[in-house]
């Protein structure tokens, strides 16, 4: 058996070959020697797995035989993680030469860090930026920090952020054995907002490391813009991940400000003519709502922090994201 790699960086590709070709040419080159590298393919029709055994005999592969989601096949790029860190990857990236070893240094100077994640910068145009960490409102909305922004420097200073976007981020193992892996019901969307939560309620924070550089395409897979599907998950989604992570204090407090973003969605759907997906998701979500409850005693079950201490990294409803 060959000695464990330090780091496992896992990617995710679902009918992605021609991506995976900018992506592990980026991997091979890392100035980073001690890691694995492994990709979970979804269900691919493009040939990707045959593709891979001929050109990259290296690189370990996990076919898995349909799509079985996003969320789904992120938790097996975890299981099939060897490393003491595991980390995630979109395939539609290019990864700078010294990122992984930048994420790595940061895990190893903040023990307390759950997870790291790297500067996201759009891969067509350089000097706008993809994502510095994710962001959260107790509203129940989330996002890329400074997303679609010039970078000027802005986001140059290492720090502590709410979580990483999952496009790219590296998890501590001893942190997703206490938080659990990604919840498989969101199937899509929202899962790493979800994580972040946990991760943060059970005191693990996120170090964002703008030292870090990964260009990223943007939506590759799953398509631009806000799709039915995408409306439908990140409806029901957040539904879900309010039921189940939400301590009593922060339901009580916040209630107005997560009631204005359900109405806020609904005006949405309704006036872009998509009522009826609104209903359908919220009634998916309603459907799934004992199941969400039943998780929720295990997610308070790990909780280090109040309300208040959270304060630091989640927005306090009022400022919309």
């Amino acid at each position: 058996m060959p000695e464990r790699p330090r780091l496992t960086a896992a990617i995710l590709s679902y009918d992605g070959r021609h991506l995976l070709e900018v992506v592990l040419p980026s991997l091979a080159a890392q100035t980073l020697t001690d890691f694995e590298t492994v990709v979970v393919d979804n269900g691919s029709r493009d040939e990707t797995v045959a593709w891979l055994a001929e050109h990259w005999p290296q690189v370990r592969v996990v076919a898995l035989p349909e799509n079985v989601g996003v969320t789904a096949a992120l938790n097996v790029c975890v299981d099939a993680a060897r490393g003491e860190l595991v980390g995630l990857f979109n395939n539609d990236i290019e990864v700078a030469p010294d990122a992984l070893a930048e994420l790595v240094d940061a895990m190893d100077r903040h023990p307390e860090a759950g997870s790291a994640c790297a500067k996201l910068v759009d891969f067509h145009d350089r000097d706008v930026l993809d994502g510095a960490g994710d962001v959260f409102a107790w509203q129940g909305s989330g996002g890329r920090r400074g997303h679609g922004e010039r970078d000027v420097g802005q986001y140059d200073t290492p720090q502590a952020v709410f979580g990483a976007c999952g496009g790219a981020a590296v998890y501590r193992r001893e942190a997703l054995a206490v938080v659990g892996l990604f919840d498989a019901d969101f199937f899509a969307f929202y899962e790493d907002l979800d994580w972040a939560l946990r991760a943060q309620l059970a005191g693990f924070t996120c170090r964002y490391v703008p030292s870090a550089v990964v260009y990223h395409m943007g939506s590759a897979t799953l398509g631009k813009g806000m799709t039915d599907f995408t409306r439908h998950q990140l409806t029901r989604n957040t539904v879900w991940m309010v039921a189940k992570c939400y301590p009593a204090g922060a339901l009580m407090r916040y209630a107005p400000q997560l009631g204005y973003e359900q109405v806020d969605r609904l005006r949405s759907a309704r006036r872009d003519g998509r009522l009826g997906v609104w209903r359908r998701a919220m009634g998916e979500a309603l459907r799934g709502l004992p199941r969400a409850l039943r998780k929720r005693r295990a997610v308070l079950r790990t909780r280090r922090l109040t309300v208040a201490q959270l304060a630091v990294v989640v927005r306090d409803g009022q400022r919309r994201i």
